[in-house]
């Protein structure tokens, strides 16, 4: 379990020691049919470290910086230190991973990494699309470090170095290919302020025409945009904010059915029963009882 403190009013979780090493600066991580941890389901928080994951099997959906990324097979997945992210439904992980604190890069061997653009990420993006041959090095160098990490040898510590460069060199060429053509433009910048508006104002205001007067701009050329640039309706955006927050009520307070509806904007706790059930196919009830019973 990671040491947690609190930043902005978010917990903030810390690298914990490897579990093999006891490194404080470098951990790595397998996963093969693992639920998350219970604590870290569905609570918005940052991390103070870098992860990286090589995801074999996806399916579930987590969301960085209140963007949703419904995670994909044979994907990465990297997260930079101070990113908001929230992991939104529990499913078995299998992914192998690894991670390494700001103190990692400061060490002599490891300089150089804190310049590739994987790790400054100056397109703020956290997903990297792979093909056939990708797979086949990125999981082969994945088992390497993973088996490396296991071997009490004098030269561990120099081969996870290496290969840690080789991967995150190779990532980051795939990185400058994948992204260096998304300079945000004008309507992707509204769709950033968009969704920076629902995590603030989401219990307040449902409508898009609430959001649209808060940009200062028409309901129509709102819907218009976020509809292009994230291929769903700006609704949508405002009711997936909405359920995420619902069913991190659900899991983590015992708070009845009426006071939920009321802290999330609906009067009506039936009306709240029916959006629940129309967004996620489950009573708010039902939910609450089908994930209790995952984890116990």
């Amino acid at each position: 379990m990671q040491a947690v403190s609190t930043h902005a009013q978010l917990p903030v979780y810390s690298l914990g020691p490897d579990e093999i090493t006891g490194n404080k600066n470098f951990r790595v991580y397998n996963f093969e049919g693992v639920l998350p941890e219970h604590a870290g389901l569905l609570v918005p928080h940052r991390k103070d470290h870098y992860l990286f994951v090589f995801l074999k099997k996806g399916g579930m959906r987590q969301w960085l910086d209140m963007k949703p990324y419904e995670l994909k097979d044979n994907t990465v997945y990297f997260y930079n230190p101070g990113r908001i992210i929230v992991k939104e439904e529990a499913d078995l992980i299998y992914s192998t991973a690894f991670a390494f604190t700001p103190e990692f890069l400061s060490l002599q061997e490891n300089v150089s990494l804190s310049k590739l653009p994987l790790i400054q990420n100056p397109y703020n993006s956290h997903e990297l699309i792979l093909n056939a041959p990708d797979i086949t090095f990125v999981e082969d160098l994945m088992n390497k470090i993973k088996m490396e990490n296991q071997q009490p040898s004098e030269w561990r510590q120099r081969m996870l170095a290496a290969y840690v460069s080789l991967l995150l060199t190779y990532l980051s060429r795939l990185y400058t290919e994948q992204y260096n053509d998304n300079a945000p433009s004008v309507d992707q910048l509204l769709l950033r302020k968009f969704q920076a508006k629902i995590d603030e104002s989401f219990q307040e205001l449902h409508e898009v025409g609430d959001y649209a007067s808060l940009l200062n701009i028409s309901p129509g050329h709102l819907s218009e945009v976020v509809k292009n640039q994230s291929g769903r309706p700006a609704i949508k955006h405002i009711h997936d904010r909405l359920v995420m927050e619902a069913r991190r009520l659900l899991f983590h307070t015992n708070n009845p059915l009426k006071e939920i509806a009321w802290d999330l904007g609906f009067s009506d706790a039936s009306y709240f029963n029916r959006f629940f059930k129309r967004e996620t196919g489950a009573t708010p009830a039902g939910y609450r009882n089908q994930i209790r019973e995952m984890y116990h």
